[in-house]
């Protein structure tokens, strides 16, 4: 068969089936081919970081690999911030970019494609020769699952009309497995965990699965702990009596308070980092036992006393074992008055300040969450709004909650959210976002939603200015024009391309715009003005 054909067909041998891209001569009959000789599915974008952004989203949500593909040169340039996101997001992604053809030094598209690629922090694999394709995409998405970060196949675009001999390769990426811990951990762990008073059950993004969240619900019934998570492991114990929500800096206050006066917190698959750990204030003057499969993210960010190798639950449980034949005494502080604390918590105790012009950012998300099916993917993309939509906004899983801000980056959210579509087809997407993060990344790509008919809600808290910058002037009482933009009406401009847009100045407008999406066919943008002045911390 031809190169371009064989390279299509040793994707669909691993599985793959979905992949995001940006067509150009290095990789078009490659995608020609996917789709027409194995049946499998290529959605066009805009933007190539789009296409990276959406096989990010499709990691996530769908807990397998994330596939894109761009030619060379401007392309892959184009795509080095979703690199570097991913890449801090330890998600697994083939990113399949074509070359120039190595004789063609003066092509105006040449460039070094190694030397851009390696400093985002991605791997980067060469198919060697024609013949080799078929192994080359199996080392590939090997390093990428088990790196947990990103690879890019380079492909010279010479190679894609040369006959091979397609030699298929087995998929070489053998799943995790439960890791029972060492006797000796355990008994160090189990030690300072029968000895508490007070203690607190953590979980972050790695304790986030079915089996893992009711193994450690078991092991905070049998030792009478409240449970929390990390920001990555939201919304895991939403719902359960002793549910303090998220630890550390975006803490409510009935929770920090709990946490305040605990003597043990127990971290399963959590990195322990700053905002977890309140920059450390959280673990001040109290035991900590780590739990995690891996080890290097023991002891990363914050000091323990009794470090555990292995899997949530089989740590969990294995604990609950030996407290049992121990005959350990639970623990009261998950007590009853701390329910009763915890049930009359609301983050709606807060006076509404809206006007006729703008809406209380507050009683946006409040209203946005209870309107918008529960069972959903959540997307944030950045902005200084994001802290309000941490708290307010809620998932029925982390694996439904795409996160992406850890490279500190605006617009990258609508990428994301279109590929976590894909990625748990069932579930209606909702994309929260600002003006800016919208016009850098989302405005393009609003369309590409469009055109694959995603179902997909984004809300935008317009505040028409980057607020981050807005407000470091207002508290030196300088003038922060230049942070400010005169942005057209964003409702109009969504029903242009394609979809149905929604302007919200006021309660009642927000109410409207609502309502429709119980009815919605379409993608639809809810431009949600706000006061950039008044967008407050939670709690606040």
């Amino acid at each position: 068969m031809l190169f371009h054909e064989a390279i299509a067909r040793a994707l669909a041998d691993h599985g793959v089936r979905t992949v995001f891209g940006v067509l150009g001569d290095a990789n078009l009959y490659m995608m020609d081919s996917f789709q027409r000789e194995t049946g499998g599915s290529y959605y066009s974008f805009s933007n190539e970081a789009g296409a990276v952004l959406a096989a990010n989203g499709f990691a996530r949500t769908s807990g397998g690999l994330g596939v894109a593909t761009v030619t060379h040169g401007p392309a892959l340039t184009n795509t080095v911030t979703a690199l570097v996101e991913s890449v801090k997001d330890h998600t697994p992604i083939l990113l399949i970019a074509g070359d120039t053809a190595v004789v063609d030094r003066e092509n105006f598209q040449n460039i070094p494609q190694r030397d851009v690629v390696l400093p985002s922090g991605a791997g980067f694999e060469q198919v060697r020769s024609p013949q080799t394709v078929a192994e080359d995409v199996g080392t590939a998405i090997r390093r990428a699952h088990l790196e947990k970060r990103p690879v890019v196949l380079n492909v010279p675009v010479e190679f894609q009309w040369e006959e091979v001999e397609y030699n298929k390769t087995e998929p070489a990426f053998v799943e995790p497995q439960a890791v029972a811990p060492d006797p000796a951990a355990l008994d160090t762990a189990v030690g300072i965990i029968a000895s508490a008073n007070r203690p607190i059950v953590l979980a972050g993004r790695g304790a986030s699965s079915p089996r893992a969240k009711q193994a450690l619900l078991r092991l905070a019934e049998r030792i009478g702990a409240p449970v929390a998570t990390t920001l990555r492991g939201k919304d895991l114990f939403r719902g359960e009596r002793f549910d303090l929500g998220i630890c550390g800096t975006l803490s409510h206050e009935v929770a920090l308070d709990t946490i305040t006066q605990s003597d043990c917190i127990i971290a399963f698959g959590a990195s322990l980092n700053k905002w977890t750990t309140a920059e450390g204030s959280v673990l001040d003057k109290k035991q900590v036992v780590h739990v995690d499969i891996e080890r290097d993210s023991i002891n990363r960010f914050s000091p323990t006393d009794a470090a555990v190798v292995g899997d949530a639950a089989t740590v969990a449980d294995t604990i609950v074992g030996w407290l049992d034949e121990a005959e350990a005494k639970p623990t009261g502080f998950a007590s009853e008055d701390l329910a009763q604390r915890l049930a009359a918590y609301t983050d709606e105790d807060f006076t509404d300040a809206s006007t006729d012009e703008t809406v209380d950012i507050r009683t946006a998300m409040v209203r946005l969450d209870k309107a918008f099916p529960a069972d959903r993917t959540l997307v944030h993309d950045g902005g200084r709004w994001i802290f309000n939509a941490f708290t307010r906004m809620h998932c029925p899983e982390p694996s439904a909650y795409v996160h992406t801000v850890n490279f500190g980056s605006i617009g990258l959210g609508m990428g994301n959210a279109i590929g976590g579509s894909f990625g748990a087809p069932e579930r209606p997407t909702l994309l929260i976002t600002g003006d800016g993060g919208f016009m850098l990344g989302g405005l393009a790509e609003f369309n590409t939603a469009v055109r694959h008919n995603v179902d997909l809600v984004v809300a935008m808290f317009n505040d028409a200015a980057y607020g981050a910058e807005h407000i470091q002037f207002r508290n030196k009482n300088m003038d922060p024009e230049i942070s400010t933009f005169d942005w057209p009406d964003f409702g109009p401009v969504a029903t242009a391309l394609g979809g149905q847009g929604f302007t919200v100045r006021n309660l009642a407008e927000l109410d409207e715009a609502l309502a429709a999406i119980e009815n919605r066919d379409r993608p639809i943008l809810l431009d949600i003005r706000i006061d950039p002045d008044k967008v407050s911390l939670p709690g606040h």
